[in-house]
């Protein structure tokens, strides 16, 4: 075996030129943010009632929030760095027994939210890996212990006899059925043949899904009635069942219809009682983490959303450029690829793209130490989830060691006990599982909060972001369901932001300032929401009743607004379109960030202190990944899907119609009828601003008559809310 250092290279690494205009701006910007606090400060000096003493001091403390959001973000701006990847000559290095091993986990919770068929298209398309078959295990986790998911992969197994083979002789790019089946195949009577048999799979799997149960009919064999049977009992449920480990494909055993081996399956659905926590998905990898290790205990371990499919077979390949390669990054943990999308609507209108979260923001990162855990399309090395890069490995058995070579086979009775005893509910009891190795558990983002524990015990990490999507995963259609995902994701980072491993202090210290203000930047996102709230009301009910707040036209003071506005909206959108986004894209964004702050962040940050004071709080929700005809259709002709009477609906109603009204009451009326444009300009532009980013309420409001529109008792509720908001006001401001 050749050394990874030699010529041809593996990768190559470049920092983006960008990144020294972006260090001469952000010290500018900050010159006039200091120089607009300043401004903030004689102002509060000089106010002359205490009204105006607190609504200065509240725009104060807004312009504080935004100025260290900003400052936070600039660690992103400060190293963006690009890297490009050479699979092909790995084969001149290392040959196919050199290569390690690898553990491919995959987790679902719910067959409704979830539906199997999208489960089982990820495992396919990850089966078929350009890869030794005998050196892959897929492990799927059904963490809602489902008889359903279980018969769903049965089935998935007997097409998979037909449909490895078939991409591998046939050098399919798109391994996954369903993407392939949608895209523009080559005919053939053999494609004809697999499409077939991929319909008639599809059709069982969802005939039993909507029965939701498997019925007599569907159970072809006896294996699968044992295995359906000796599980489920009429006592089981989804928070109350025992282990379920099931091996439906066994490398050294199963064969596929060419008589090629095929890749090791297992399906897992740890032990649940009502009298143990559950930890939900961190404790679901976890348990993977356990049944793997007692199982192949590969060295490498891939973790992929149940609806994020592969889409390109390569990608091990590329993922071996850095790990093979020792000088790639030192004390390497693990690498991330970037979460994308299929399924987009042109304009994304609910910026599900997340474009600088999960590509922008990561490849600032990888200029520093590395960019977060996102939760899926992450390759670990398993050695990382025991300790610190120079910590002694103690695993309570010696098989869940790292290192520890497995030579039983994976059906052997010794292993199915053992690996049914490690995800037991118990098993993690007065053990460091959670805290101090494996996923961590302390947040609802646990993805965030392990790649941050694991950066800072001195772990690395590497951004892999190719021109081809690595993998490509579903967005929710519905807004309500986009919004209770940013919710759940803002009472997570809070978790984090508040705790003793807060990324401003411990991460700082653990890891240097620019990569603890990069996670700071992540964890204490949703305060984003007290600013935008203040901005978005504040100005609009002081302008209805004909107060200023914001300097006049004549004031120099008013260029410094001018600068912060513009300068932060105008980077922000070069930024997006340079990383291949487009202006419609970026508006969209841009507008769903207001969206965000004023409902998933304020309802989160609500939620995060009523749990904090030990009220009951919803918890932890799967989003939908279920496809309604009706809804999809209104989204991918770019309507926004409001149709629940949801509460985070009433505050963007609430803002929509109150600067409505500033707008063309408080601001043309006013100006026209006073002639007083000079003191009034910033605020009806603040007001007009929130008009254009409000738009597709008004439509869902007034111009809409389908299921999707605002409901009606939300319309009239927030209509309410805002002439009594406005009578408090006015009665406060002529105190």
């Amino acid at each position: 075996m050749a050394s990874a250092t030699s010529n041809p290279p593996l990768h190559s690494v470049r920092g983006l030129r960008r990144r020294f205009l972006n260090r001469i701006f952000a010290a500018v910007y900050a010159t006039v943010i200091l120089a607009l606090f300043y401004h903030h400060a004689i102002t509060l000096l000089h106010s002359t009632t205490f009204t105006s003493f607190c609504i200065s001091l509240t725009m104060f403390f807004s312009d504080i929030l935004l100025a260290y959001m900003w400052s936070t973000n600039q660690s992103f701006r400060m190293n963006p760095v690009t890297r490009e990847e050479f699979p092909e000559n790995l084969v001149k290095f290392f040959d196919q027994k050199d290569l390690p091993a690898m553990d491919i986990f995959i987790c679902t919770a719910d067959p409704y939210k979830e539906p199997p068929i999208n489960v089982v298209n990820t495992a396919l398309s990850v089966m078929s890996y350009d890869f030794p078959t005998e050196k892959l295990s897929v492990y799927l986790s059904d963490d809602g212990g489902s008889e359903l998911t279980l018969f769903a992969f049965m089935e998935a197994v007997e097409f998979a006899r037909t449909w490895l083979p078939f991409c591998k002789e046939n050098n399919v790019i798109q391994r996954c059925p369903d993407a392939y089946f949608r895209s523009n195949y080559a005919q053939s009577s053999k494609t004809q043949e697999i499409k077939v048999m991929y319909d008639n799979m599809k059709t069982k799997i969802e005939n039993v899904v909507e029965k939701g149960k498997v019925s007599v009919e569907y159970i072809s064999n006896e294996k699968k009635r044992q295995a359906l049977s000796q599980y489920w009992t009429k006592d089981s449920t989804r928070q109350n069942h025992s282990s379920v480990i099931q091996v439906l494909l066994d490398t050294k055993k199963d064969k596929d219809n060419m008589g090629y081996s095929m890749p090791n399956l297992v399906y897992v659905s740890r032990e649940k009682s009502k009298a143990t926590m559950h930890h939900f998905k961190a404790g679901a990898l976890n348990a993977l983490l356990r049944v793997s290790g007692i199982m192949t205990n590969s060295p490498i371990v891939l973790t992929l959303d149940c609806d994020m499919y592969s889409n390109d077979p390569s990608t091990l390949q590329r993922v071996l450029c850095y790990i093979l390669d020792k000088s790639s990054r030192p004390n390497l943990g693990y690498m991330q690829f970037p979460q994308r999308y299929h399924g987009l609507n042109n304009a994304d209108i609910y910026g599900s793209e997340l474009k600088r979260l999960v590509r922008m923001n990561p490849a600032g990162m990888d200029g520093l130490d590395g960019p977060l855990y996102m939760g899926t399309g992450c390759f670990f090395l398993r050695r990382a989830f025991f300790g610190g890069p120079s910590s002694p490995v103690q695993p309570e058995i010696q098989e869940l060691g790292p290192n520890y070579i497995v030579n039983k086979p994976i059906m052997d009775r010794e292993i199915l006990d053992q690996a049914h005893h490690v995800s037991g509910c118990n098993y993690e009891n007065l053990t460091s599982w959670g805290y101090k190795i494996g996923f961590r558990y302390g947040s609802l983002v646990e993805d965030y909060y392990t790649g941050y524990r694991l950066q800072c015990e001195g772990w690395k990490s590497i951004f892999c972001d190719p021109s081809k999507p690595a993998f490509l995963g579903d967005v929710p259609i519905s807004l309500h369901d986009v919004l209770n995902q940013n919710k759940r994701w803002a009472v997570g980072l809070l978790e984090v932001a508040f705790s003793k491993y807060s990324p401003i202090t411990f991460g700082i210290r653990s890891m240097g300032i620019l990569m603890g203000l990069a996670f700071a930047h992540l964890a204490f996102w949703p305060i984003l929401g007290v600013p935008i709230t203040v901005y978005a009301f504040l100005p609009s009910l002081i302008l209805l009743s004909g107060i200023s707040i914001f300097p006049k036209v004549s004031d120099p003071w008013l260029l410094a607004y001018i600068f912060l506005f513009l300068g932060a909206y105008v980077q922000d959108c070069l930024d997006f379109i340079l990383a291949e986004g487009t202006f419609q894209r970026w508006w969209s964004d841009q507008r769903f960030w207001l969206i965000r702050g004023l409902s998933s962040f304020l309802f989160g940050s609500i939620e995060y202190i009523a749990k904090h004071l030990g009220m009951p709080t919803q918890g932890f929700n799967v989003t939908s990944k279920a496809m309604d005809d009706e809804q999809s259709k209104r989204y991918d002709e770019g309507i926004f899907e409001f149709g629940v009477e949801s509460p985070m609906f009433l505050p963007l109603a609430m803002a929509a119609i109150l600067n409505l009204m500033a707008f063309f009451y408080g601001g043309i009326v006013q100006i026209f009828k006073e002639r007083n444009m000079d003191a009034f300009l910033v605020q009806v532009f603040i007001a007009g601003f929130g008009v254009l980013n409000c738009f597709p309420i008004y439509e869902a409001m007034i111009l809409r008559s389908d299921k999707g529109r605002m409901p009606t008792r939300i319309t009239i509720i927030s209509t309410l809310l805002v002439w009594g908001l406005c009578a408090i006001a006015t009665f406060v401001l002529k105190m």
